[in-house]
């Protein structure tokens, strides 16, 4: 980490953890931008203070970054990161104006989202329902019946505690991003699936982690773990080149838009900010609406 800067980096690390409560891999994003940028400012600029890094600065940066033919979605990102660090600054007092105001952001082609289709996502819930022989099998099966039925997060999912099942109502409390907390509707499945995984956790494990699912060990899954069942199901049904948890985000999200749900609603299921996150699912709900118009219309 560049001395002169050491401070004012440790002190917004810990304000996007403490106070924004952001998650681990979200901060160490933040804080590898903000290593690269001011390595750069030390080896081009010997390091000035923190209130003459300008806009400028930054420019000749981005130009850098652009040389080394680094994506714009990626620039983007460096971008978004030290905004929110100098905006921080100018609150703490420690600059008084922001080098960031005038910067333009590259353009970035809009990715659509990667999901399984409705006839390929039936096979594979119909696959692990006969697929419970071992403990692995069932979470194989627990993972991806959940994440289908709620659109959660990964990180959600595995901090997911029995006590967060509301069996009455038949919902979940789901905690979010910066400890946002939301309910999404489960069927009675759902609720039986979760009833019955969790009294066989109790039997097999004398004393199980308080999270709703575990390795066979009995503890808490980790990441990489969840990841590589969720990958070798998804490889095992379906020909996607992206085999991740959040594929099967996007397929709950794709699916209920294609199915006629509200964007709103889908919007508050998935836990966005803001509808913009959430518009990107009305693409293929248009481009299903096409195949339904080409296959139907005697005109088309």
């Amino acid at each position: 980490m560049p001395e002169q800067y050491q401070a004012e980096i440790r002190s917004f690390v810990e304000y996007l953890k403490f106070e924004k409560r952001y998650s681990i891999h979200t901060i160490t994003s933040y804080e590898t931008d903000l290593l690269s940028f001011f390595s750069y400012v030390k080896d081009e600029y010997e390091s000035p203070p923190l209130q003459q890094v300008n806009h400028s600065i930054i420019r000749s940066w981005l130009a850098a970054l652009k040389d080394s033919k680094l994506s714009s979605r990626s620039i983007n990102r460096k971008i978004s990161s030290i905004r929110s660090f100098f905006k921080y600054q100018l609150k703490a007092g420690s600059i008084q104006v922001m080098p960031t105001s005038n910067l333009v952001t590259p353009k970035t082609s809009k990715r659509l989202p990667v999901f399984v289709k409705e006839s390929d996502t039936r096979v594979l819930m119909e696959t692990l329902d006969t697929a419970t022989e071992d403990w692995k099998s069932l979470n194989a099966r627990m993972l991806i019946t959940l994440f289908y039925a709620t659109g959660m997060r990964l990180s959600e999912l595995i901090n997911l505690r029995e006590k967060h099942l509301d069996k009455a109502r038949k919902q979940l409390k789901v905690l979010g991003k910066g400890n946002k907390e939301r309910i999404i509707p489960v069927s009675d499945k759902i609720v039986q699936d979760i009833e019955t995984y969790s009294a066989l956790k109790r039997k097999t494990f004398e004393n199980p982690d308080d999270c709703l699912l575990v390795t066979e060990k009995g503890r808490k899954l980790y990441p990489k773990y969840a990841w590589l069942i969720v990958n070798k199901c998804l490889g095992e049904a379906s020909s996607l080149s992206k085999k991740s948890p959040h594929v099967m985000r996007h397929t709950f999200a794709t699916h209920l838009m294609n199915n006629g749900a509200e964007l709103n609603a889908v919007k508050e299921l998935l836990g966005h900010a803001s509808l913009a996150a959430t518009q990107v699912y009305t693409h293929n709900s248009i481009e299903k609406l096409k195949d339904v118009y080409k296959k139907a219309h005697p005109k088309s």
